[in-house]
């Protein structure tokens, strides 16, 4: 057989969706003809969102205050769920976009455009491509990073390993940058930039894990084409609803499961509050419940099947495109597990060695002020936020649970808190979840509905949302405080 027809042979088992530019493969059930799901969010059903804002007048006056775009877009929508945490969002975001600060407008959105591409979250490069224009940046700029000034371009290295990889930035990387000669950073230019990095790695986070649809109809912004490509696509949603997971919704047996589920995690949740002054456990313990935890994290395979499909079908089947590749540089580097199979005496991040209250706070604050106050707010909203509730079930302590969330999210980027037990994450959050949070905080691109869909299935949508701010919180401290680090090195 010639080459031509073997060519053609092996194309016939792919298709380009029209609308996103994906290279797919056909034996993954896509169908493409599906419409896009309307409202906010691919995941919740829109009246769920537009309820929630309608009944909340608050919502409406914090975008008017804080909005940078001046409109309740689709993420604001579904962070209005909450009220009390969209507050402090909105302020400490509007603060680093809009407020005084050591760099100029124009260059805030430029950063943000690359952190977002980071994750080829079209979403963010989208609005801030916007933003950029309309705060004066030079149009030239959107062609890609050769077309922008050296200093810009030599964010990538971090940008990169902020995204994927903190714990490998070192006081080095903070000296290059900081270097005297014309494209040298300062350091509370350095810090502002590092702030907006941290930021929209981990909103593009939240942006995948809560399926946030499109603002609009790919088409023409100021002479430029908006990227097409974006988050959600007729064919992931094609794709995640085609295969018969009815299961897990429609039948008897998944409800009857589901509540069962939710039964036995208020029970263990109760049963640790309890046996907690109980019993001593040593630090030794504590460490080697840690190191276990770590390594177990390993195995937890992002876009792992929940329908006994081989792990194959879940990999990417995807191109970058060159809208989103334009800004960035190495587009093959992402996330690789902290705790690698096969090593010993991994650099362990002891949180009490530098946390975000003795070190980092203050650190961000003297050099970009009053930034540490407003992130400081939002973590502490985000950790202690409650109503105290869990499904159908009220006046439930969820401290534990919510303390499981975070600590995850930061075992997996190799931070460790010598106080907690981390025996609790594996008593708290099962595989399903597991896999998520992996997911949506190491490669929120690979995220689907499915996912979204496979973990506390009798739980609300806005519960959902408040999982998917405590993964973007986390992310966003655990970035800080390996960059902070560093930076503190850097001057001692």
């Amino acid at each position: 057989m010639n080459r031509g027809g073997s060519s053609a042979a092996a194309s016939a088992n792919y298709l380009l969706c029209t609308n996103c530019r994906k290279v797919l493969r056909k034996d993954k059930r896509i169908r493409v003809s599906q419409p896009l799901t309307r409202g906010p969010s691919a995941f919740i059903p829109e009246k769920e969102v537009v309820q929630a804002n309608t009944v909340d007048e608050r919502t409406n006056f914090l975008v008017e205050e804080y909005s940078t775009s001046g409109r309740l877009d689709n993420i604001t929508q579904v962070m209005g769920l909450h009220t009390q945490y969209l507050e402090s969002f909105l302020r400490s975001q509007f603060y680093m976009l809009r407020m005084d600060g050591p760099l100029p407008l124009p260059d805030r959105h430029y950063i943000a455009i690359m952190a977002a591409a980071r994750h080829q979250c079209s979403y963010l490069i989208n609005m801030h491509v916007d933003e950029f224009l309309k705060t004066g940046g030079i149009a030239e700029w959107l062609n890609g990073l050769e077309y922008v000034p050296q200093r810009l371009r030599n964010l990538n290295e971090i940008n990169k390993l902020l995204a994927h990889r903190p714990w490998l930035i070192t006081k080095e990387h903070i000296q290059k940058l900081v270097k005297t000669g014309e494209n040298n950073w300062s350091l509370p230019e350095l810090v502002h930039a590092v702030v907006l990095l941290a930021h929209y790695h981990a909103l593009a986070s939240f942006v995948f894990g809560s399926g946030i649809n499109p603002e609009r109809e790919p088409g023409i912004s100021n002479g430029f084409r908006l990227i097409s490509v974006n988050s959600f696509c007729v064919c992931d949603l094609a794709n995640d609803n085609s295969i018969e997971n009815t299961s897990l919704a429609g039948s008897n047996f998944g409800i009857v499961d589901s509540l069962g589920e939710l039964e036995a995690l208020m029970e263990r949740m109760k049963r640790l509050q309890e046996d907690r002054g109980d019993e001593e456990t040593t630090r030794e313990e504590m460490t080697t419940r840690f190191e276990k935890e770590k390594k177990e994290s390993l195995f937890v395979v992002p876009g792992e099947s929940f329908h006994s499909f081989p792990h194959s079908d879940f990999e990417d089947d995807t191109i970058i495109t060159a809208d989103v590749s334009r800004y960035i540089e190495d587009p093959g580097f992402g996330y690789e597990d902290f705790a690698r199979r096969g090593e010993e005496h991994l650099p362990t991040f002891r949180a009490q060695d530098y946390t975000w209250e003795n070190h980092g706070f203050s650190l961000v604050n003297r050099l970009y002020s009053d930034i540490g106050h407003l992130l400081d707010e939002k973590f502490r909203m985000v950790y202690s936020l409650t109503y105290n509730t869990m499904a159908t079930h009220e006046d439930v302590d969820t401290t534990t649970l919510r303390r499981a969330l975070f600590n995850y999210v930061h075992c997996m980027f190799g931070i460790r808190y010598d106080d907690y037990d981390y025996g609790e994450v594996n008593q708290l959050l099962e595989r399903s979840l597991k896999v998520y949070i992996k997911t949506v905080t190491c490669y929120p691109e690979r995220t689907t509905k499915r996912m979204y869909d496979s973990y506390w299935r009798q739980f609300t949508h806005s519960e959902k949302v408040h999982v998917n701010l405590l993964l973007m919180e986390a992310r966003m401290q655990a970035e800080l405080l390996y960059a902070l680090r560093a930076i503190t090195r850097h001057l001692t």
